[in-house]
């Protein structure tokens, strides 16, 4: 089956609903949510192969995963258990009556304890961890809690206050880091700012928390707001799964009101094509291309594709509604993720662990809805 996603209604759909997502979007069909749930399911729990960014300060440190982190072991790495997590729970809140739901809730559960929460807030606070999964993988962290919060559901309620403690965690170390950050991270990987400053920034609208929101403006501020002229032509690396300079503009129509993001754009993405995009033409923006989806690295191109996309659509949702290059940003949004979708299969567990996240946050636009 094709999964083609629909422009207008990832960027349209949302509006219909800012407190919760709609019960059953258009660009996320049931067999779909199926498919991307099965791939979480299957590595939530599995504990190896296992990807450890672990630091070791004695001999009691050489533990497996399952006893470092007993909450985040599977999914081959941290931030992927995580936010295998959150597409779980996404689904759920989306297909509340699936079939995979009562195997989902069963898994969440499983994890989502008091005394495994306990253990990871323990992990997190050893000796040489100040750095651990900063910012990607507690960006993640904070998006699972800003879905369980969101979600009227007594499972849902019993699974936030659990998770409670870790999530305080991870907000107060991104709060004593953002003011001492002086660059800004513009690599195409897991340490880049400008997207998990826009998933933290969601998580913040949620939780109410207006410090956290003061942090990333002035972030906003000193790091982007001069920005001009970003070479996208440059994009993307070798190993990429997230742009540099679309993840900063997606961050950048959070921060800014509507007229003032589309005056910033002007600058800093110059060539963004205005009006339709001829039939024939050739794409602004190309999806990148894999050539190994069994090689780890590689296969971050997948993601990228999925990101893009996202990125693309939230950029287009950022502008006003009669913006001339809407047009062109949707086009580019869905070439890209008509190249990605079909390659989320769990074929290759390189891509598997991690991928139908990325596809389940694009398709069902869980960016947009804040």
């Amino acid at each position: 089956m094709r999964h083609r996603i629909a422009p207008a209604l990832l960027v349209l759909g949302p509006l219909l609903a800012v407190a919760a997502p709609p019960p059953n979007p258009t660009s996320l069909d049931a067999g779909a949510a199926a498919r991307f749930a099965a791939l979480a399911l299957k590595c939530l729990h599995q504990e190896y192969p296992n990807h450890l960014s672990h630091t070791l300060g004695s001999d009691a440190d050489a533990r497996p995963p399952r006893e470092l982190t007993p909450a985040f072991y599977g999914c081959y790495d941290w931030h992927s258990a995580v936010h295998g997590h959150w597409l779980l729970v996404r689904l759920l809140r989306l297909f509340p009556g699936a079939p995979f739901a009562s195997q989902a809730r069963a898994a969440v559960s499983r994890s989502l304890t008091v005394p495994n929460i306990s253990a990871e807030v323990a992990y997190l606070r050893g000796e040489g961890r100040a750095s651990f999964e900063r910012p990607y993988g507690l960006a993640w962290l904070l998006q699972l809690a800003a879905e369980l919060r969101g979600w009227d559901d007594p499972d849902a309620q019993r699974w936030s206050a659990a998770l409670q403690p870790l999530e305080s965690e991870a907000a107060a170390r991104l709060k004593t880091w953002l003011p001492k950050l002086h660059y800004p991270i513009r690599i195409g990987e897991h340490d880049q700012t400008a997207f998990s400053f826009g998933l933290v920034w969601d998580w913040a609208g949620v939780a109410g928390d207006d410090e956290m929101r003061a942090l990333l403006r002035r972030a906003a501020q000193r790091f982007y707001l001069r920005d001009r002229n970003c070479p996208l032509a440059y994009e993307p690396s070798g190993e990429d799964f997230l742009s540099p300079c679309l993840a900063e503009a997606d961050f950048m129509r959070r921060a800014l009101g509507a007229r003032a993001f589309a005056h910033w754009l002007s600058g800093f993405l110059a060539r963004l094509p205005a009006g339709a995009v001829a039939a024939g033409r050739a794409p602004w923006l190309s999806p990148a291309v894999v050539t190994d989806r069994a090689d780890p690295k590689l296969a971050h191109l997948d993601g990228l594709n999925l990101s893009r996309a996202w990125m693309l659509a939230g950029i287009a949702h950022g502008l006003p509604p009669h913006d001339p290059r809407i047009a062109a940003l949707l086009a580019a949004a869905a070439a890209h993720a008509d190249a990605a979708l079909p390659a989320v299969t769990g074929e290759h567990y390189e891509g598997g662990h991690w991928l139908g996240t990325f596809a389940v946050y694009m398709s069902s636009a869980a960016d947009l809805r804040r």
